[in-house]
């Protein structure tokens, strides 16, 4: 295996661009993934991985799944602690970083499926918090319009590798996907702070949907008009919002409650 040990190193330069730009990412059509649990997550996803790069430590810690990775990989690399130090998004890194290629989405709106719809959602982690939540309860796919980047390295972790596996649906016209739906036999909700129906109270249909808003904005006017039914999750307290992977966590537990 090639030893990478300048900080200045083409590759290094390009996965530094790759972990810091959504842009950069788009135009590759590739991410980065950083640790031991997410890297080797990879094994089980669509996703290739076209480079590997880990230092000689860390191999040496985990030695077998290096020496599987190594073989799946189109191209591995040892790097130097300082390169290591250069790329890692966390403070103490583990020295595991894969260069990943975006796998074609082949996912869709189904009948009799509850997916989470998620409306210009602009944090990572709360992104990638309600990505591990709707895979760890059975929701069958994330819808995401207008939202931040799901290959941000933020989201990727806070998703625990669940954007490697789970189905999302990238929406280019979120309202038109809602009518197609309703079309289809959807129940489709809104959920709000306030002046809805109790989430606790509701029995979620096979084919339904739910919909998270913006953090600061909630649900926008036209996605929210196209909505057949507005939930709120009362709440007892002083509080007047949640966050907005809490009130997804809320949701979701809600409409899988019944299955």
């Amino acid at each position: 295996m090639d030893i990478i040990t300048s900080k200045s190193n083409p590759l290094i330069k390009n996965v530094n661009k790759l972990l810091n730009s959504a842009k950069e990412r788009q135009r590759q059509k590739k991410f980065v993934l950083e640790g031991a649990r997410l890297c080797f997550d990879a094994f089980n996803s669509p996703c290739k991985v076209d480079a590997f790069l880990i230092t000689e430590t860390a191999a040496e810690k985990y030695k077998e799944q290096t020496e599987k990775m190594i073989k799946t990989a189109e191209n591995a690399y040892f790097i130097s602690a300082q390169a290591a130090e250069k790329l890692s998004q966390t403070e103490n890194t583990q020295g595991v970083f894969a260069v990943c290629e975006m796998a074609k989405s082949k996912h869709k709106i189904e009948p009799g499926k509850k997916y989470i719809a998620l409306d210009g959602v602009q944090d990572p982690s709360n992104l990638g918090a309600v990505i591990r939540t709707a895979e760890a309860l059975g929701i069958d796919g994330a819808v995401c319009f207008n939202c931040c980047d799901v290959y941000n390295p933020k989201a990727l972790r806070a998703s625990m590798g669940g954007v490697l596996r789970f189905p999302i649906i990238m929406s280019c016209d979120l309202v038109n996907d809602i009518n197609e739906a309703k079309c289809a036999g959807f129940e489709i909700f809104a959920s709000a702070p306030a002046h809805g129906e109790n989430i606790a109270g509701i029995s979620f249909p096979n084919s339904s949907i739910c919909i998270i808003g913006n953090e600061a904005n909630g649900i926008s006017a036209e996605v929210f008009s196209a909505a057949t039914r507005i939930v709120t999750i009362k709440m007892l307290g002083r509080a007047e919002s949640l966050n907005a992977s809490a009130a997804g966590t809320i949701l979701m537990w809600e409409m899988m409650r019944g299955d």
